[in-house]
């Protein structure tokens, strides 16, 4: 019943965001690749790679030189500004409707100013590409998450979705 409910909600994504091959206009709610001047054609499906510890990874990383605006990839609501061990400096985003959380980690740092509880708009500068945490810093990049979530549950609840085929159009490791 869950996967169901995960794979519709990347689908209702896709279907609202359209592609150029599908000959519809871009839905303002679709998700934008986060880091600026990357084109979704660089994006790497690095979704279930092996991490240490034999972990899966639950996420993609989208690499780029350090201090590269990362962007905000939908309007929402910073619900959490966070430093760890792993993830190091980063930012948890909540979708409009509060079922979908936006990680973004190994950030440099956030924008001025930024708080929880803002406001953010699709595309508005958030942070900055960084290599904090356990990334390596000879590969600085944004270790970009959504989990599906039910609004009002905490900011790190819910079920990771792989955003490459979101972001991309294309198919994504299962």
């Amino acid at each position: 019943m869950k996967r169901r409910r995960l794979c519709a909600l990347g689908a209702a994504l896709l279907v609202t965001g359209g592609t150029a091959s599908s000959g519809r206009e871009a839905d303002p709610d679709a998700l934008a690749i986060p880091v600026e001047g990357i084109k979704a054609s660089e994006l790497v499906d690095s979704w279930t790679s092996v991490r240490s510890g034999g972990r899966s990874h639950r996420a993609i990383d989208i690499p780029a030189p350090i201090g590269t605006p990362v962007l905000a990839a939908m309007d929402g609501r910073i619900e959490k500004l966070f430093a760890s061990d792993r993830g190091g400096l980063t930012i948890y985003q909540r979708s409009p409707d509060g079922r979908l959380i936006l990680y973004y980690a190994h950030l440099q740092g956030y924008r001025r100013g930024l708080a929880e509880g803002d406001a953010v708009r699709k595309g508005q500068v958030i942070a900055t590409v960084g290599a904090s945490g356990n990334a390596d810093p000879a590969f600085p990049h944004l270790h970009f998450q959504l989990l599906a979530t039910e609004p009002g549950s905490g900011w790190n609840v819910g079920e990771p979705v792989n955003p490459y085929p979101l972001l991309t159009g294309r198919r994504g490791r299962p």
